[in-house]
């Protein structure tokens, strides 16, 4: 009988263990996603004068992001006031049904690559809604979308400590 126990007690002890360790594993992988997008709740208020304005916190590499959509397809951006044009990976481009326009050779961090000139109908970010946003359709950029300064100059930008306030221009 004490063998059996004994057998017993180990798979309890190891499924125990196990069961401790799928906890923490799920418990880790929410706690850094929430430091990579601190910001997925972030949805735009009225800043008392009829203006939207969304507040954005830092992620834990320094980056503002943000969600929200193109052509009401729900998206990631980061933000980028280093780039021009909201700048958008062909794959994702295709899902979001952006059409390929002109070529052109865009100079990135990476080098020269060449990309294909685009229209957003619709960008909305965290309740900020743009139409009509220039852009381009880069190879291998990956999930999020960079949101350049084609988004970004028509709105007022604002950053203090480790916020940034984005405020829908006035017309």
């Amino acid at each position: 009988m004490k063998p059996l126990q004994q057998k017993l007690g180990l798979w309890f002890t190891l499924a125990g263990w196990t069961l401790l360790l799928v906890l923490l594993a799920v418990f880790a992988r929410g706690f850094l996603a929430l430091e990579e997008n601190p910001n997925r709740a972030a949805t735009a208020v009225d800043a008392g004068n009829g203006q939207l304005e969304v507040v954005l916190r830092r992620n834990r590499s320094g980056h503002y992001v943000a969600p929200g959509s193109i052509n009401g397809v729900p998206v990631s951006f980061l933000l980028d006031t280093g780039a021009t044009l909201v700048a958008v990976d062909e794959k994702l481009g295709a899902r979001l049904g952006l059409e390929r326009g002109a070529s052109w050779s865009v100079q990135t961090a990476n080098g020269v690559v060449r990309g294909w000139r685009t229209l957003i109908t619709s960008l909305n970010v965290a309740g900020i809604e743009q139409h009509g946003v220039p852009a381009i359709l880069l190879p291998a950029l990956g999930e999020q979308v960079l949101l350049g300064m084609s988004f970004l100059k028509r709105v007022e930008l604002v950053q203090r400590d480790d916020t940034l306030r984005l405020r829908q221009a006035e017309d």
